[in-house]
């Protein structure tokens, strides 16, 4: 699993290489990408973010044609931040590759080797997120001696 993360982490740090984008920048683009349009302080909840490192974020991102913010039209005080898609293709082609091997992988394995997989990658990744929340709603220092 470490392997796969610094090989990931890489191939993101490349790609944001390739488009002056931060991993961050690239975090909340992919969180927008899987949850469609979301306020500023959802998409910072869900990045981890204080809402103000949010702010910055999105005024990066925003200068570089990357998302809009809109009116929300449920509430019309609310905003609601969207993938611009023209700058999108853009980046998916730079996952190209790893997205034909992937497809190759995949082919390798039967359909209830897949399902297998696929929940054992839903069972880690909600164990990340409990290990997350655990750590959230411990201060920082509180293991920390002096």
């Amino acid at each position: 699993m470490r392997e796969l993360v610094t090989q990931l982490s890489l191939l993101n740090q490349q790609v944001g290489g390739h488009l002056d984008l931060r991993p961050i920048d690239i975090h909340c683009l992919d969180l927008l990408a899987s949850y469609g349009p979301l306020s500023p302080s959802v998409l910072a909840r869900r990045a981890g973010l204080h809402p103000a490192t949010m702010t910055g974020i999105l005024d990066r991102l925003e200068r570089g044609r990357w998302i809009t913010r809109d009116r929300d039209p449920a509430d019309r005080r609310g905003v609601l931040i969207r993938i611009l898609r023209d700058r999108s293709a853009e980046m998916l082609g730079l996952y190209a590759g790893m997205s034909k091997s992937m497809d190759k992988i995949c082919a390798g394995y039967t359909d209830q080797e897949l399902e297998l997989l696929t929940s054992f990658l839903h069972r880690t990744a909600e164990a990340g997120q409990a290990a997350v929340g655990d750590l959230t709603a411990q201060p920082p220092d509180s293991g920390r001696t002096t």
